[in-house]
C-alpha cells in the first residue's frame, strides 16, 4: 500500500513538524497547486469562472476567517456578512479615491479597515461568551448593513444605492470590469487565496494559534496558565475579520461588479458561510476548503440535475437545497461534529492501517 510512513525518516524537529508528514501527502498537494496554477488557467471559461471556481476560492478565504474565530478560538459569530460588507465598501471607496493604486492594494487595506472594525466589535468576548456573543456579532450584522444603506456617503451619493466596481488591472490584465477575462479572475482570486491560507495555515500552528485554542478550550485554564484573554480574543477576531473583509471586497470588485448590501451582505450570507464551517470541520482550514467547496457545487449540481436534466422548477429546487443543507448540518452535528474534514481524517487513519482492523 503506497500510503504509508514506511521509508519517511525524520532527523529534524522541522522535518517532524512538517504539515505534511507523509510523502505522498506533499506529492498530492504539489500536484494540485501544479493543476490549480498551471493547467486550470488555461481550460477555465465564463461559466466555470463565475459558477464554480471564482465564488469557491472567495468564500474558502471567508470561511477560513470564520473557522480561525469560532473554529480556534471558540468566539461564535454571525456577522459574517456585515464584515464582508464593510470589505466590499471599504475596497469601493479606496478605488474611486485612488484610482492609481494597485487594486491588490485596495483589496489588502480593506482587510485591514475589516479587521480594526472587527476588534470593535470583538471587544464585547471579554466579557460575554456563547450564544450572548453570537447575539453581540448578530447585532454588528444587523448595525453594519443599516449603516451602508443610510449613509450615501459611502455608496458616493448614488441614486440607485448600488456600489459599481470601477476596471482596474494587475500586471497589464483586467481583473475587475467587464472587459475581465475567466482566467484574470481565477488566478487573482487564486493567488490571494494561496497566500492568506499559508498564513492561517502557520498561524494555527504557532504560539498564538495554541493561544487561541486554549481559549477555546477552557478561557480559565488558559488564563490561569498565562495566556492573556484580551490579546487572544482580539488578535483572533482582527485575523477573522481580516480574512472575511479580503472575501467581501473580492466578492464585490472580482465576482459581482456591483453589489447593493441589503441583498448581496445580508444574514443570510452570515449563515452561508457558518454552514461552510460547520459542515466542512471547525478548527480545520481543510475543513474549511471542503465546506466551501462542498456547498458551491451543490446548488449547481442540484441545478444541473433537478431544473436541466428532471425538469423541475426552479423555486422547487432551492427549497430541495435548504432541506439538503439543513438537514446535512443536523446530521454533522448528531454523528460527526468536526464534519468533512474529520471524515478525510479518518479515511487516511484507515488506508494507513489497511488490511489490519484495528
Amino acid at each position: 500500500m503506497f500510503y504509508r510512513e514506511a521509508g519517511d525518516f525524520k532527523t529534524t524537529y522541522p522535518e517532524d513538524a512538517q504539515t505534511f508528514p507523509i510523502q505522498f501527502d506533499r506529492v498530492r498537494y504539489y500536484a494540485v497547486l501544479a493543476i490549480a496554477f498551471g493547467v486550470i488557467p488555461f481550460f477555465i471559461n465564463d461559466y466555470w469562472a463565475n459558477a464554480v471556481f471564482v465564488p469557491f476560492l472567495i468564500y474558502a478565504i471567508a470561511a477560513i476567517g470564520l473557522n480561525i474565530l469560532t473554529g480556534y478560538c471558540g468566539q461564535v459569530s454571525l456577522g459574517t456578512g456585515g464584515f464582508m460588507a464593510v470589505g466590499a465598501y471599504a475596497c469601493y471607496k479606496l478605488m474611486t479615491s485612488f484610482p492609481e493604486v494597485s487594486i491588490l492594494i485596495h483589496v489588502l487595506l480593506a482587510g485591514g479597515i475589516t479587521a480594526c472594525v472587527g476588534v470593535l466589535f470583538g471587544l464585547p468576548s471579554l466579557r460575554i461568551k456563547g450564544f450572548y456573543l453570537a447575539v453581540a456579532t448578530l447585532a454588528a450584522q444587523f448595525f453594519l448593513v443599516w449603516l451602508f444603506n443610510k449613509v450615501p456617503w459611502f455608496y458616493n451619493y448614488s441614486a440607485s444605492g448600488q456600489i459599481n466596481s470601477p476596471e482596474r488591472t494587475v500586471l497589464g490584465h483586467f481583473v475587475t470590469g467587464p472587459n475581465t477575462s475567466a482566467a484574470a479572475k481565477y488566478l487573482f482570486c487564486l493567488v490571494i487565496l494561496f497566500a492568506l491560507a499559508w498564513v492561517a495555515r502557520n498561524l494555527t500552528r504557532g504560539t498564538i494559534g495554541r493561544r487561541w485554542m486554549a481559549i477555546r478550550d477552557m478561557d480559565i485554564a488558559a488564563e490561569i496558565i498565562g495566556v492573556n484573554p484580551l490579546t487572544a480574543k482580539l488578535s483572533a477576531f482582527a485575523v477573522s475579520s481580516f480574512f472575511i473583509g479580503v472575501a467581501g471586497a473580492l466578492f464585490f470588485a472580482v465576482y459581482l461588479g456591483a453589489a447593493e448590501v441589503g441583498e448581496v451582505f445580508g444574514i443570510n450570507k452570515s449563515f452561508l458561510v457558518l454552514f461552510m464551517v460547520i459542515i466542512g470541520g471547525l478548527g480545520s482550514i481543510f475543513g474549511s476548503f471542503a465546506g466551501a467547496a462542498f456547498l458551491v457545487l451543490l446548488p449547481v449540481f442540484l441545478k444541473n440535475v433537478l431544473v436541466e436534466g428532471m425538469g423541475w422548477p426552479t423555486d422547487l429546487a432551492a427549497h430541495i437545497e435548504l432541506m439538503i443543507v439543513g438537514g446535512l448540518i443536523v446530521v454533522f452535528l448528531i454523528l460527526e461534529p468536526h464534519g468533512l474534514a474529520q471524515l478525510w481524517r479518518l479515511t487516511k487513519e484507515k488506508l494507513r492501517l489497511w488490511p489490519f482492523p484495528h
